[in-house]
């Protein structure tokens, strides 16, 4: 119970399988599985088997890494049993080391947030979206845009957004050499691996029309690095959306204000507004994050390329909105 910290009642209710009659505990685990004739397996002093689950992650950190090494990762759904077990023998078998200094455990993935299966058809691969036509640099913006510790939601409306984002940052940074790493970039990164409060940063430095710096601070990231082969073309995005990401960052600072003064009634208020205005709003450790849940953000009619028509008369009403808030709450 170290890493997850459940009892050692907890972990008995949660086993995955039927104690075996042969346990002399119940949390006791395999380290070597017998293995039949039709099965892989290796002569021992304990017959012929094969490693348990567990031992192998062992046996290969030990071989390549030694008794102890800096970063164990793994998806969250490992940390109990798997990793558990692995500190429990990793720790007998190698009293003076310390195995894995750092742990970090990723969140799961859902699909229209809905979990990712086969038995509702929603599973693919990276592969699939590339062979539908999703540039790489759009998968991980999406995949980065959420921090690793925090469930991701990959949806068809996220992969549009990322793909308008990506073009806009190009289109800005086209022709212009890197500058220098943005400091506040750096220090997301340093912090748990912080991508969307980094992700936030380059999204400011974009606004701020920093070409240099954002070009050199989304290469860091894995963006931008061939601008001219893969963004060429820019999509034509309404000035307007411009205009309301910017009314929405200005509100989503007043929440933080607003929390930091601990005026809690005025920041729930101003958040509730903006929900009911079609903004998605985040509010955690981390600080006030926004998404813009209206359709404004499909951009482009399907074939031609065009700014569908009805898309300005959208954003000038949600602008309005925005305007009637920042009176309100100034």
């Amino acid at each position: 119970g170290k890493l997850s910290g459940r009892s050692v009642d907890d972990m008995i209710a949660g086993a995955r399988v039927e104690v075996a009659p042969l346990k002399e505990d119940p949390m006791d685990f395999v380290l070597w599985k017998p293995s039949s004739g039709q099965e892989p397996g290796w002569h021992s002093p304990w017959g012929k088997g094969r490693p348990g689950w567990h031992i192998e992650c062992s046996a290969m950190s030990h071989e390549l890494l030694g008794a102890s090494f800096d970063i164990h990762g793994g998806g969250l759904d490992l940390q109990f049993p798997h990793h558990e077990n692995e500190i429990a023998q990793s720790a007998c078998a190698h009293p003076h080391g310390e195995f894995a200094r750092v742990w970090m455990h990723n969140e799961m993935l859902l699909v229209e947030g809905k979990k990712m299966s086969k038995s509702l058809g929603n599973f693919f691969t990276v592969r699939d979206l590339l062979d539908k036509g999703v540039p790489g640099e759009v998968i991980r913006f999406v995949l980065l845009s959420t921090h690793y510790r925090s469930p991701m939601d990959w949806t068809e409306e996220k992969s549009l957004q990322a793909q308008a984002g990506v073009g806009k940052w190009a289109h800005l940074v086209r022709g212009v050499e890197p500058g220098e790493v943005d400091s506040e970039v750096v220090s997301a990164l340093l912090n748990d691996l912080n991508t969307s409060l980094a992700f936030s940063r380059l999204h400011a430095l974009f606004l701020a029309g920093d070409a240099a710096t954002l070009r050199a601070s989304a290469n860091l990231l894995g963006f931008l690095q061939d601008v001219e082969k893969y963004w060429v073309e820019p999509r034509r995005l309404p000035a307007r959306f411009d205009e309301v990401q910017k009314l929405v960052a200005r509100q989503t600072k007043k929440i933080e204000i607003a929390r930091a003064n601990k005026d809690y009634a005025k920041s729930d208020l101003i958040r509730d507004r903006l929900v009911a205005l079609g903004i998605g709003v985040r509010i955690d450790r981390d600080g006030v994050s926004y998404e813009i849940k209206t359709r404004a953000d499909r951009y482009f009619a399907p074939e031609e390329g065009q700014l569908q028509p009805m898309l300005n008369d959208e954003l000038q009403q949600l602008a309005d909105n925005l305007r009637i808030m920042e009176e309100e709450f100034d």
